[in-house]
């Protein structure tokens, strides 16, 4: 297993490594530059070249990329020129992860609590009522796009019901204590209850929104896996031993259909961070997708970077968990 981790660790840096010369090379094609965005378009042609020399742009892409990658190194990204200007682009990225992360949480636990059990059991309960409903839902789940449910959910139970907060992460009557960035999380640390309460209902709307593509890509993928599992001779072959339909359902049925079903998660988890660029900005909650957009609307390349850098490793962790999941499931993996 040490062995099957480490050669997966190795991939994981010649990944990163591969992104950063990717995003390196996107920066510098797009229009304008980073020195029209720090100077804006009524900068002279003497303060564009000073400030090109400054920055080392005028040095061979080799030599530009060498210094780029020895300052993502040390966390110095340069400061923001359109999100928050004159702030550490590294800082906003510290202050707003922790959002995306509680946000991005939420949505996959409740896709995979719901995705998981109501896919197998539509899976045993083969082309009955509750199994056509539950394909349908999941359907649509894929077809409705994040921000238009985010708006209806919204505008349905924030606006119209006002069961649930507007937007935000918090209220603003709750005097809470930071300590981590995670509200729900600093609230059960300093037992401020009612300030962990009041930031879980900010999450239920935008994590419910987050949620429904995930919930209907596992859901399905579930299902179809089980179903797959069920008509395997060492199913009936349990079944014929008289062996408990708990024993079965958990060592032989879900143990080898999860397998698929681990691999999409991973997938998911991965690609929260799309949904929670439209999800964040519906909800004005103050996430890495809010700034993201924001950052490609202002052409603030110091955000850009520090972001999709810092998502990409989030997405290349998270295949590596999975991995390694993967293994303990299976241990036919390691070898491979």
């Amino acid at each position: 297993m040490l062995r099957f981790i480490v050669r997966r660790l190795l991939q994981m840096v010649g990944v990163v490594l591969v992104l950063s010369l990717l995003l390196f090379m996107w920066l510098r094609s797009l229009p304008g530059g980073t020195v029209s965005a720090m100077l804006g378009e009524r900068a002279t042609p003497e303060k564009r070249e000073a400030l090109t020399k400054a920055l080392g742009l005028d040095q061979p892409l080799y030599v530009q990329y060498w210094s780029y990658l020895k300052r993502v190194a040390t966390g110095n990204f340069g400061a923001s020129t359109g999100v928050l200007p004159g702030r550490d682009a590294f800082e906003i990225f510290l202050a707003r992860f922790p959002a995306t992360i509680e946000l991005s949480t939420f949505a996959i636990l409740l896709a995979v609590l719901l995705g998981i059990p109501l896919g197998y059991l539509a899976a045993r309960r083969r082309a009955s009522l509750f199994d056509n409903a539950s394909v349908i839902v999941s359907l649509i789940g894929v077809a409705v796009p994040v921000f238009f449910l985010a708006f209806l959910l919204k505008w349905a139970f924030a606006v119209k019901l006002g069961w649930l907060p507007v937007s935000g992460r918090q209220s603003g009557t709750i005097d809470a204590t930071r300590v981590t960035g995670f509200f729900v999380l600093d609230g059960l640390l300093t037992r401020e209850w009612d300030a962990s309460w009041d930031a879980i209902k900010h999450l239920i709307l935008p994590a419910c929104a987050l949620a429904t593509i995930p919930f209907a890509i596992i859901f399905r993928i579930t299902r179809a896996s089980v179903l797959e599992v069920l008509d395997e001779d060492f199913v009936r072959t349990a079944e014929s031993k008289g062996l408990t339909n708990r024993v079965i359902r958990g060592r032989h049925i879900m143990r080898n259909a999860l397998l698929p079903v681990v691999t999409t998660i991973g997938l998911q988890v991965g690609g929260l961070l799309a949904g929670a660029v439209l999800t964040e900005r519906v909800f004005s909650f103050g996430g890495i997708g809010e700034a993201l957009a924001t950052s490609f609307e202002l052409r603030d390349f110091a955000v850009l970077q520090v972001l999709i850098l810092a998502a990409a490793a989030v997405f290349v962790l998270v295949n590596l968990l999975v991995d390694i999941l993967y293994a303990v499931i299976d241990p036919r993996v390691r070898t491979r």
